[in-house]
């Protein structure tokens, strides 16, 4: 008797795996920045499973930006790589276009940086308050805050965190001036003497950084009450980093499908 074989069913062929999530820090001497970093984005896969999310930096912290898109390459992956920076400056506009043409075979695309949006200022009006910030109706009136960033000589860099300080405002009801640790002007000091000079006494420093470093800490020591923490793994900024994501994507898929109308 003659059995006979059953064909075998083809082998479906793996599809391609999604982008891989590259999110791009600054780097600092700071050792507890890069810890700061990787909490963030363990909240990020929490918001995320299966996503692969992976850490680099322009410099001073390992893994290198460079080094992280070659290993990307070498596997055959897409990459989109999201800015951990609030606005648009060198670092956004040049380095890391750079980094990816200077990774042959790589494709990738670059976010948005994390800029002026409500789940911004979400994390930015929970770390004040974790810090102190409960300002009544009376010291509304007396109240004032000092939204410290970075800084950048390019002028839209200045309009973005200057976008973000009145975002800001509107949340809690009180006048909010942005300043700089480098390259732009007002500075914190000068800041907090601008709202002083407005009748402003109880005037908090709210910190525009995503992880402890130099200037974080140069910001907080000029605080005349109190100082926020950095955003670092606030529940609000993993949303913005996936949401930064996932507008790169859709953007690339659109024109993908424009490109394909031709």
């Amino acid at each position: 008797m003659h059995h006979r074989t059953a064909p075998a069913h083809p082998r479906t062929a793996p599809g391609p795996r999604p982008a891989a999530l590259v999110a791009v820090g600054h780097g600092s001497r700071d050792p507890r920045a890069r810890a700061t970093l990787l909490r963030l984005l363990d909240r990020v896969r929490e918001l995320r499973p299966g996503l692969d999310v992976r850490l680099a930096h322009i410099e001073l912290n390992a893994p290198l930006l460079d080094e992280t898109l070659a290993g990307l390459a070498a596997e055959g992956r897409e990459a989109v790589l999201v800015p951990l920076l609030f606005a648009p400056g060198h670092h956004v506009t040049h380095d890391l276009p750079a980094a990816v043409a200077a990774a042959p075979g790589l494709r990738a695309r670059v976010a948005a940086p994390l800029g002026a949006h409500p789940l911004l200022v979400d994390a930015l009006a929970g770390r004040l308050a974790e810090a102190g910030w409960t300002p009544g109706e009376y010291d509304r009136r007396t109240a004032g805050v000092v939204l410290a960033a970075a800084g950048s000589r390019d002028p839209r860099s200045g309009a973005e965190t200057r976008r973000i300080a009145a975002l800001l405002g509107e949340r809690l009801g009180v006048p909010v001036v942005p300043a700089y640790a480098s390259a732009a002007a007002p500075t914190v000091p000068e800041a907090v003497a601008a709202l002083a000079a407005r009748g402003r006494h109880r005037i908090a420093v709210a910190s525009c950084f995503t992880a402890p470093g130099l200037f974080a800490a140069r910001a907080a020591a000029h605080a005349p009450w109190i100082a926020a923490a950095p955003l670092g793994a606030h529940p609000a900024l993993a949303r913005l980093v996936l949401h930064r994501h996932d507008r790169a994507l859709a953007a690339a898929t659109a024109r993908g499908r424009e490109l394909a109308a031709v």
